[in-house]
């Protein structure tokens, strides 16, 4: 089977298409390549963060499908002590503006609820089980990037 080719995360741009009939979200660039699960992810309350999330092998494969939420993801440098200078990408993505990103191998991801009803779909390259013995964690502030900012 084909691998994904990205090597750093990657986003997968979508639309919106509206008429009198209703609405499509669509990201048809997007093709489950490797995908071997899902699940979906809710917070009780806005702002709650949920960081940070580590694997060697697995890559994800993020969708907001309500509401918004920031998205977090870092080059792991050292599994044991990782670099707090590491680069974060941060990514803000909403049901409003689809897109799918790209988390490989290799990376930390985490997000934060901007709305109270964000719900946060996870596609997976490995199957629960290969997941379960590659699964590192990292406290929610290691990189805290999480302070939205004004403008």
């Amino acid at each position: 089977m084909k691998k994904n080719a990205f090597l750093e995360p990657t986003l997968f741009e979508g639309g919106l298409a509206v008429d009198d009939r209703g609405q499509v979200s669509f990201i048809n660039g997007f093709d489950f390549l490797g995908v071997k699960r899902f699940y979906m992810v809710s917070n009780h309350v806005q702002g709650f963060v949920r960081a940070w999330h580590a694997h060697k092998k697995e890559a994800k494969y993020v969708l907001v499908v309500k509401g918004a939420a920031v998205v977090g993801a870092v080059k792991i440098d050292d599994w044991k002590k990782p670099s707090k200078d590491s680069e974060v990408k941060r990514y803000v993505l909403s049901e409003k503006n689809p897109k799918i990103l790209y988390i490989p191998a290799g990376y930390a991801n985490g997000f934060m609820s901007l709305t109270q009803d964000a719900q946060l779909m996870f596609f997976s390259t490995s199957t629960i089980e290969e997941s379960l013995g590659d699964d590192i964690r990292f406290s929610a502030r290691y990189w805290d990037i999480w302070t939205a900012e004004e403008r």
